[in-house]
């Protein structure tokens, strides 16, 4: 895939410094980036790298930082360009049209214009595909499920019975949506537990991306709600009942307990743990590995946890960490002895 500086550059509704007619061929790193290679700088701490760069063209923010090579597209968001041109070199294409003959597809099933079913895929009774719908090879696809136009399954998907998923939405390998939720009631009788069968489904909005092997389970009565925009990373749990803004960002390896609803426009960082029936803002940002254990009311950022040290430091902030309360009461005792000296 090739294309001029210039018809990047109209891609981006950017201002052209060099040569238009400049062919470049691939993205790169703005310290690995070739002659034939676009790159960009976000980051004010790379400038100094655009006086050694062999890159043909770069993304800048300003003529300033143009000056400095002799070919570049000058937009007031370099990364936000650069995600944008990436879908121009995408080379994650279809290797095959319509049903393959392998797919196993009900009778029942309603299929759009141009829907591609890969091999090896199970779509079941009363299944409704719309236009453009792409699923990949070894998916299985429940009962009544219904996926919007232009969405796209990869490989080795699980849709559970009745899901819904909404238009231009993208999930990726080992993804199960809809599996039951984890619940049960605890019963002698039963042996222990009682299984509570998860009687809703899962709703996911338009525009969503599912990461590989994230696991999003059904409700228990009323259904699990995706929003519209959102981005979950791969291995995320999100259990039974949870509610999820639009437009909130979830990194790889988080988990959120049932019940909880998240607001709009949240980001929730890696190994996030956010336990049941909380209730968190819109705009609210959760920084990593931090324990989310009661609803957060105000919009803002959120921290927990201990910062990484070296082995023997850390070994000894933990010891006096078990002794604040003992301290608390030592202080409060000295406080009370100094209050009656004065």
């Amino acid at each position: 895939m090739s294309y001029t500086l210039g018809q990047l550059c109209d891609h981006v509704g950017g201002v052209l410094h060099g040569d238009g007619a400049k062919v470049i061929d691939r993205l790169a790193t703005v310290k690995r980036a070739k002659s034939n290679e676009l790159t960009f700088i976000a980051n004010p701490k790379y400038v100094a790298a655009l006086d050694t760069t062999e890159a043909g063209a770069v993304l800048v923010k300003n003529q300033s930082q143009a000056n400095k090579v002799s070919n570049a597209i000058i937009v007031a968001n370099p990364y936000l360009a650069f995600a944008k041109l990436t879908s121009l070199f995408n080379t994650s294409i279809s290797l095959w049209t319509g049903i393959h003959v392998s797919a196993i597809v009900s009778e029942n099933a309603r299929l759009g214009e141009n829907t591609i079913i890969g091999p090896n895929v199970v779509i079941e009774n009363d299944v409704v595909l719309e236009d453009n719908v792409e699923i990949s090879a070894g998916c299985v696809l429940g009962a009544h499920v219904s996926i919007g136009r232009n969405t796209k399954l990869k490989a080795n998907v699980t849709i559970y019975h009745d899901v819904s998923i909404g238009e231009d939405c993208l999930i990726h390998s080992g993804a199960v949506i809809g599996a039951d939720g984890f619940g049960f009631a605890q019963s002698p009788e039963a042996g222990g537990w009682q299984k509570i069968h998860q009687l809703g489904s899962v709703e996911i909005g338009n525009r969503v991306e599912v990461g590989a092997n994230t696991t999003i389970d059904r409700g228990a009565i009323e259904d699990t709600r995706i929003g519209n925009g959102v981005i979950i990373d791969n291995q995320v749990q999100i259990a039974h009942n949870v509610e999820i803004g639009d437009n909130t960002a979830i990194a790889g390896c988080a988990a959120i307990a049932g019940s909880t609803i998240i607001g709009k426009n949240c980001t929730i960082a890696g190994g996030v743990g956010v336990i049941g029936h909380l209730n968190i803002v819109d705009n609210v940002h959760i920084t990593a590995m931090s324990l989310v254990s009661k609803s957060i009311t105000v919009p803002g950022s959120y921290s927990s946890g201990t910062g990484l040290d070296s082995t023997e430091k850390w070994r000894r902030s933990a010891a006096r960490l078990r002794r604040i309360d003992e301290m608390a009461k030592t202080i409060a005792q000295l406080e009370k002895q100094i209050n009656k000296l004065n």
